[in-house]
């Protein structure tokens, strides 16, 4: 058994454009990191944890082989370094939005290549460059893949024939007069373990405990809580709008006629239901926030 006043799991955490919304994910789970603008070691409140922040393409690489026991990184690095790792669970967020992301093949709009065969001899930049081309020789096709410190969209038609570059929502690429010819993976954070940690009781213990509590706070992001009061002759027609998690709470008043409701439903259909609530003579409508979801 490890000293309990000791760190006993190291954990890695993205620097770069990942860092603040990994932050803010880790304090809604209850986890509350603290940093200086010049140090790469994180400061935990929690005496079990200890950590280093380094970039996201490099933690798969360093949780197989030790010195990380877990961390937070994207598929596409594991897959990247094909890392030998404990994939513990998917955690969908990034800087930007709550979705995967996509590595995509992109062309100029004008480019005569429209399918992954017509890359064949042509020169392609990205900074997936393993990735990139165990997926062209799955398609029989055998290109120049070099790789791209940034800026990649930029490279084409001038420096390389294609890009293979990382996107959410596809605007950047359509801003750039970009084409997508295809998508070579999908990629989410994920947490991953290394594999002698994972068969450690206590350590998986604890990774199991991080994993909850991080995939709880994820899942409230996207949910409130809604109660109110209502006249029990109204209680059929209004459980048929709510879309709850189960079934939703009701608990008697000391006006007989009257009930108290509790649930769960999404956010972006509180703005339907609250009027429609209204409209059944509902009182006293309360919408909060939800800081952990488990299910």
């Amino acid at each position: 058994m490890a000293d309990s006043t000791k760190p006993y799991l190291m954990l890695g955490l993205p620097k770069g454009s990942l860092e603040e919304s990994t932050l803010a994910l880790f304090k809604q789970a209850g986890y509350p990191v603290v940093k200086s603008s010049r140090s790469y070691r994180p400061s935990f409140d929690d005496p079990a944890l200890d950590g280093r922040f380094v970039r996201a393409q490099e933690i798969a690489r360093y949780v197989e082989h030790g010195f990380f026991d877990c961390g937070l990184t994207g598929y596409d690095w594991v897959v990247e370094n094909n890392a030998d790792v404990v994939e513990v669970c998917d955690l969908v967020y990034s800087r930007a939005s709550n979705v995967q992301s996509r590595w995509v093949i992109c062309v100029p709009e004008a480019s005569d290549v429209h399918s992954v065969k017509d890359l064949q001899g042509k020169r392609i930049a990205t900074e997936l460059v393993a990735t990139t081309r165990r997926f062209l020789e799955s398609q029989g096709v055998s290109a120049d893949v070099e790789f791209s410190w940034g800026a990649t969209e930029v490279k084409v038609p001038d420096l390389a024939d294609a890009i293979v570059d990382l996107t959410e929502t596809g605007s950047s690429i359509k801003a750039n007069k970009l084409r997508i010819v295809d998508t070579i993976l999908k990629t989410n954070t994920k947490l991953i373990a290394n594999k002698k940690a994972w068969a450690d009781p206590q350590k998986r213990a604890k990774i199991e405990s991080i994993a909850m509590m991080l995939q709880s706070a994820l899942t409230a992001k996207h949910l409130v809580g809604l109660k109110f009061n209502l006249p029990r002759e109204k209680l059929d027609a209004v459980v048929e709008k709510l879309p709850a998690l189960r079934n939703p709470t009701i608990s008697p008043l000391t006006n007989e006629k009257w009930i108290a409701v509790e649930t769960i439903i999404d956010s972006s259909a509180a703005r339907d239901i609250i009027p429609a609530l209204k409209a059944h003579l509902a009182e006293g409508i309360i919408e909060y926030p939800l800081n952990k979801v488990v299910y």
